[in-house]
């Protein structure tokens, strides 16, 4: 895969009225307008992200722990910061003072290690149960077992620093439009279940990161509540 400002076409088109123009044709395809869109600035230089933010973008996405370090100090300090990618836990003491939410929290060792980091940031974070719902065995996430079996766990229960306040969950990679919806689709049907069952200390589980630039559209007619876009907002990226 070659990112689009390596490839000639993109080469003097990456300026803030680019990013601005994408920015406001993508919202107008949005099929669910009060859907939260995350700017997945992962590889995209400071200059790109400003110019995002000086449309009037405020949340982004990095996969990247140094990379978002990196980038968050050269920025505007009301950026929200979403980490989307797969976090180890050893990196997580780097990002505890700033992240607005962690997408991808896909074992039980790596969310209390996020409380414990929490706790010394004095911060509660805010953090997404990532669920395994696609074909692929490469994706990370729980199995909707394991999920039910950590929330009935009193050391869940005590967790004081961290709040669960969704799920989130990556589609199989298919041009097949009934595998994504379905797959979608689980997840909104386990989160309307996770609800019912009161395991959650009175918790209401409300964000569904679901869909991203392929995707999105079909994500939010099965009730995604934030998508996570970057090739559609920076550029297209050129898969020949």
């Amino acid at each position: 895969m070659v990112h689009s400002s390596n490839h000639p076409a993109f080469k003097h088109k990456n300026n803030g009225m680019h990013i601005k123009e994408n920015l406001s044709k993508l919202k107008k395809q949005f099929k669910k307008q009060d859907c939260l869109l995350i700017a997945v600035s992962k590889t995209k230089p400071v200059s790109d992200i400003q110019e995002a933010y000086d449309a009037g973008m405020r949340h982004f996405g990095e996969n990247k722990v140094q990379e978002l370090v990196d980038k968050q100090p050269q920025l505007p300090e009301d950026i929200r910061w979403h980490m989307i990618g797969h976090l180890q836990r050893n990196k997580v003491k780097y990002i505890a003072p700033f992240i607005h939410l962690i997408h991808g929290v896909d074992s039980f060792k790596l969310l209390k290690e996020i409380n414990k980091q929490a706790q010394k940031a004095d911060r509660i974070i805010a953090c997404l149960l990532q669920v395994h719902i696609a074909k692929e065995e490469s994706k990370f996430g729980f199995s909707e077992e394991e999920i039910l079996e950590m929330i009935q766990l009193p050391e869940f229960a005590a967790l004081e620093n961290v709040r669960v306040i969704g799920l989130m969950g990556m589609a199989t990679n298919t041009d097949k439009e009934a595998v994504v919806r379905a797959e979608f689709a689980g997840l909104k049907k386990l989160m309307d279940q996770l609800n019912t069952l009161d395991l959650l200390g009175g918790m209401a589980l409300k964000e569904l990161s679901m869909g991203m630039s392929g995707d999105y559209q079909i994500a939010q007619e099965e009730g995604s509540t934030m998508v996570r876009i970057g090739s559609a907002i920076f550029g297209e990226r050129n898969y020949g």
